[in-house]
């Protein structure tokens, strides 16, 4: 007989197991668990060995070695004492679990204090353990760190952090890719997602907001993988993006007049370049009297509105049924009486719906897309509307882009990391030839680099007055004079 007690779900042969529940498990039936396949075999049968290579181990000094073992001897007697499989990880920031976690492992630690390796603090041990049975291991002081903005967690002894824009290589490491692993499923379960041989792939959320992406194996050949962009404590304002050099003060007062005056914005970009964090900002712009609903894949942005509804998209169920995409959102925040809706990223059919939205009375819609100019921007949603699977002339197409979208805002990461708002642009309709015309309001001039590898340039207007200036003084939004002066 066997019983599933495990987070995510297991599977006898193709069904899966009823959690809670003892079953038969007969002589070569296979069980799936995690990563893992393993083969019912009465005593007797022969037996074939299975030749598993092994990863090369990683270079260690006979300290990192002698830590790593005493970790693992600590955790095992850790687990005499406490049924860990019962510990409720949605609350692994409460206090309480910690401080009683902790309170054992550090009589643990302290029974062996005289063999503790030279220069390794008993407390300090006694956290780190801690960490890795409640909490996220090694990432917790990364995930405090405020200067680190991304976590890239290649295998179980490479980590890498993104901090002040620069990429390094950080010299913490997980005791092993098993430790690895179930700080990947203390991430995703809580949120009702799994992470499995049969689901490899999953786009989670920690608490704070953080984004977060895992793949294990047999996708990633060196182990779990792991990658955080973490959010600011504090959510920022356009002043901070001022502060940062991303946009000027006429930039950003110009596109707060154009969020009050309920034009469609889309924000063009790279992976990397900030768009979310822009969205964030803009979306705070929104009037605390109005009704917004936020659409994401996993759920980033963090308004300060009363009346915000926050959808999230929904992967398919083990049996391969029950998924709800941006698309399927979209088409029903349509019906929720929505003055705004938010979509974090549109990738495929849901632009069309988007479009059309934005068409249909829905105006000061919000969205990002993945382009590198203001050009590809509107190539890209010409692609995503021919992805709906409705067989709509290009021309057609065209013509929903630039009667629905008013401004493109297009921000680029830059070698030394820093993040710009390169151009915003009017869209002004179809040009005789059918394609759809621009004009820049705002350009970031660059001018190459400085001594110590910084970008240099200037963030200016071009002089060209967008046409829907007039309606902003009509619904007595006031415009900064001369902000669009060159």
């Amino acid at each position: 007989m066997i019983t599933d007690l495990s987070l995510n779900g297991s599977f006898l042969g193709t069904s899966a197991l009823p959690r809670g529940r003892a079953v038969p498990w007969r002589s070569g039936e296979k069980i799936a668990f995690g990563p893992f396949i393993m083969t019912m075999k009465m005593a007797g049968q022969e037996k074939k060995p299975v030749q598993i290579p092994s990863p090369t181990p990683p270079e260690e000094t006979k300290e990192t070695l002698g830590l790593s073992s005493l970790k693992k001897q600590i955790h095992r007697e850790l687990l005499e004492q406490m049924d860990l499989r019962w510990i409720d990880h949605s609350n692994r920031d409460s206090q309480e679990l910690f401080d009683e976690v902790f309170s054992k492992v550090h009589g643990l630690v302290f029974a062996r204090s005289a063999s503790l390796p030279q220069g390794i603090a008993g407390e300090e041990l006694a956290r780190q353990i801690t960490n890795d049975v409640v909490g996220l291991g090694p990432l917790e002081d990364l995930l405090v760190d405020d200067e680190i903005s991304e976590i890239m967690v290649v295998s179980a002894s490479e980590v890498f952090v993104e901090r002040k824009g620069q990429i390094e290589r950080t010299n913490i490491a997980f005791t092993s890719s098993d430790v690895l692993m179930s700080v990947i499923e203390r991430i995703v379960s809580p949120i009702g997602k799994r992470i499995d041989e049969s689901s490899p792939m999953v786009d989670a959320r920690l608490p704070d907001g953080s984004r977060v992406n895992a793949v294990i194996p047999s996708v990633a050949l060196k182990g779990p993988c792991l990658t955080i962009r973490k959010f600011s404590r504090e959510p920022l304002r356009a002043a901070d993006l001022v502060r940062f050099g991303t946009v000027s003060k006429p930039m950003a007062q110009f596109l707060q007049c154009c969020v009050n005056g309920k034009k469609n914005v889309v924000i063009s970009g790279g992976t990397g370049s900030g768009k979310t964090t822009l969205l964030n900002v803009l979306s705070g712009f929104i009037p605390k009297t109005e009704r917004i609903v936020t659409i994401e894949d996993s759920a980033e942005l963090r308004l300060t509105q009363d009346h915000v509804i926050t959808l999230e998209s929904k992967p398919p169920n083990i049996e391969g049924k029950g998924a709800i995409t941006i698309r399927d959102l979209v088409k029903n925040a349509l019906r929720m009486r929505p003055d705004r809706i938010v979509v974090g990223e549109c990738r495929g059919g849901e632009a069309l719906d988007m479009l059309q939205a934005m068409n249909t009375g829905h105006s000061g819609s919000l969205t990002t897309l993945h382009a590198n100019s203001p050009a590809e921007a509107v190539s890209r949603l010409e692609t995503m509307a021919l992805m709906s699977g409705m067989d709509l002339p290009t021309r057609a197409i065209r013509e929903q882009v630039s009667r629905a979208v008013n401004l493109i805002v297009q921000q680029s990461r830059f070698p030394d990391g820093s993040r710009k708002v390169t151009h915003i642009s009017e869209v002004l309709g179809l040009d005789q030839d059918g394609y759809v015309k621009m004009e820049n309001i705002f350009l970031f001039e660059q001018r190459g680099y400085d001594a110590q590898g910084r970008v240099r340039g200037e963030l200016a207007a071009t002089g060209y007055v967008p046409t829907f200036v007039e309606e902003f003084t009509r619904a007595g939004i006031a415009v900064p004079e001369g902000i669009f002066r060159v």
